[in-house]
């Protein structure tokens, strides 16, 4: 394939991505095969989509504030927890074999299908604060691991916390989930590139792409409100669920 298709390929790719990223999670189980049918190894596919990532979460980040919805204080303090996680995930993901990285990813996978699926409790109240748990202390650290080591799904896995958790609203929530994400991959991304593991110019095109659709993807979530993003959502998971039975 031309480099200038491989090009247009990734971008659109990262474009679809980013809004998926945004609303939802899962995006990366589009990028990170992308990036492998591009030639790169596992590790390098995982440090170079790390790129995007981070440009897409200060995009979305921006948006979001730019429409009037932050909580800085609470997003940094959740963000915090997340930190460590990431940076053992990452380093135990620059060491591991290509084999057992996809085999891990692939149980990983289907257990985030099965999570989303499970039906949820339906008495509970959200708000734009929610409310307090010594809970959400080892569950981020644990989503930071998560998140370090492989990213694919970590947004759902935070959505699953803060909702269902903290009995935060979907809004707040995918704001507070941008943040989060984008802190927790400053470090992550750092072992990547001291490691050798990112591919700049791939990495670059992804990020316009990423930081596009996280862009738009936070400014139609703050106006459609949770319907919106319970629709996509319920794609992005069906998406995902496809991919894994090998129909899609």
């Amino acid at each position: 394939m031309p480099e200038y298709l491989e090009i247009l390929l990734l971008f659109g790719v990262g474009v679809v991505a980013g809004v998926i990223n945004v609303m939802a999670g899962g995006g990366s189980s589009l990028t990170l095969p992308a990036l492998i049918f591009l030639g790169l190894d596992s590790a390098a596919a995982n440090g170079t989509n790390r790129v995007g990532i981070l440009i897409q979460s200060l995009f979305a980040t921006l948006s979001f504030r730019k429409e009037k919805i932050s909580g800085l204080n609470l997003s940094l303090r959740l963000a915090a927890l997340t930190i460590p996680g990431a940076i053992l995930g990452a380093i135990i993901a620059v060491r591991i074999s290509d084999e057992w990285f996809e085999r891990i990813l692939g149980l990983i996978m289907i257990g985030i299908v099965i999570s989303m699926i499970v039906p949820k409790s339906k008495n509970g109240i959200t708000s734009e604060e929610g409310k307090k748990t010594w809970l959400i202390y080892p569950i981020m650290f644990a989503i930071g691991f998560y998140g370090g080591f492989v990213q694919v799904g970590v947004g759902f896995l935070i959505m699953a916390a803060l909702y269902h958790l903290l009995k935060i609203n979907l809004v707040f929530v995918n704001m507070h989930k941008v943040f989060i994400t984008l802190i927790f991959t400053i470090p992550a991304l750092f072992i990547f590139i001291w490691t050798d593991n990112v591919d700049w110019l791939l990495g670059l095109v992804l990020a316009v792409g990423n930081g596009l659709g996280g862009w738009w993807a936070a400014r139609i979530s703050v106006r459609g409100g949770e319907k919106i993003i319970r629709y996509v959502l319920i794609l992005a998971i069906l998406i995902m669920s496809l991919k894994l039975l090998g129909l899609f």
